[in-house]
């Protein structure tokens, strides 16, 4: 072989190598690019949604007069409209990067999704109505189902359709609740109402301070049929079991709670607003108040990128024990805000 045929091909051969390495050193690149971006977009949907001005809301919401029932309409349309606008969307049923790598967001989701369907549900069965045998709203009835579809369909429907469809609904109810033509949209700020509301409120919160709690675990006694001798249940249990959390779920378990609360605190600044005569004529404003204080400081920052689960008296925090003592003091709140509707 020629000296010129041998240069031929070792410059073939370079030619070859470089050409190779430049394809990897192409797909190296985007490959890292596209991670860096992953990465910033999980951090930047990984912030919660900051609070809104419920009054403000409201006027922003409809050109008439406010009545009776706007405020509260229109806190469940803008918590709503939250999960589905906040950066990211809605994740809880994203199958891509970066939402499918994002729990704890999805689980605020849940938490706050939770307390959508819970108003909706007593705005169609009790608010609307002036009592059990009258007819119930017809957009209610129809937005109330949407907001309770699976979180997790991501096509054929999608959870966001659905749930724009529960919101579309739920506007035009607000829409009639302010038209004076319109005499068949009704919202009642009875002290039974708010109370029947209160008691699915409660019931929320009592088992959310009970997932918290036992974070770090709990031998506790069984005080299911406690109170009533000739009670019954399906299957009996142990009379003392442990209760623990599982290490996987806690941070799951907080940031549920969390968004639970974040919007329960908007809800109940509206009851505020609707219910203003009630609370007075009950003398109740000042516990509603002390109520959503409480659920406020569920919401302040958490200085630790992750979520601790110390023990009770040990070396590290444990933020679900601190989230858990907030909830269990808004909790007796509401159960003494119930006693005041029902009996003061």
């Amino acid at each position: 072989m020629q000296l010129s045929e041998r240069v031929e091909l070792v410059k073939d051969d370079v030619r070859y190598w470089w050409a190779g390495g430049l394809t990897w050193r192409i797909l190296s690149s985007a490959l890292a690019i596209y991670l860096l971006v992953v990465l910033i977009l999980m951090v930047y949907w990984s912030f919660e949604p900051e609070e809104f001005d419920v009054v403000e809301a409201t006027l922003a919401q409809t050109e008439q007069e406010l009545v009776a029932g706007a405020t509260v309409t229109t806190a469940l349309l803008r918590v709503a409209d939250t999960l589905l606008h906040k950066p990211g969307g809605f994740l809880s049923n994203d199958i891509m990067p970066p939402g499918l790598l994002l729990d704890n967001i999805p689980n605020w989701e849940f938490g706050a999704l939770v307390q959508v369907r819970d108003l909706a549900s007593s705005m169609r069965e009790s608010f609307s109505r002036s009592q059990t045998q009258s007819t119930e709203d017809e957009d209610l009835a129809v937005a109330e189902p949407r907001f309770n579809f699976d979180t997790e369909s991501w096509i054929f429907p999608r959870s966001e359709d659905e749930y724009r469809e529960g919101i579309k609904h739920a506007q035009r109810y607000l829409d009639r609740l302010g038209d004076t033509g319109q005499p068949n949209a009704q919202f009642y700020t009875r002290a039974d109402n708010l109370a029947d509301w209160l008691a699915t409120v409660e019931s929320r919160l009592g088992s959310l301070s009970q997932r918290l709690s036992a974070s770090v675990g709990q031998r506790r006694l069984n005080t299911d049929l406690a109170g009533d001798a000739e009670a019954t249940q399906a299957t009996s249990n142990a009379d003392e079991m442990l209760v623990k959390t599982p290490w996987f779920e806690i941070d799951d378990v907080f940031y549920e709670a969390r968004g639970s609360c974040w919007a329960l605190i908007h809800f109940l600044r509206a009851i505020e607003v609707d219910f203003k005569d009630v609370l007075e004529k009950k003398n109740a404003t000042v516990s509603l108040r002390q109520i959503i204080r409480e659920l406020e400081a569920t919401q302040a920052w958490v200085a630790s990128p992750v979520i601790l689960n110390g023990r009770g008296f040990g070396f590290f925090a444990n933020h679900s024990l601190v989230m858990a003592s907030y909830i269990s003091r808004a909790n007796a709140g509401i159960i003494d805000l119930r006693e005041l509707l029902t009996k003061g």
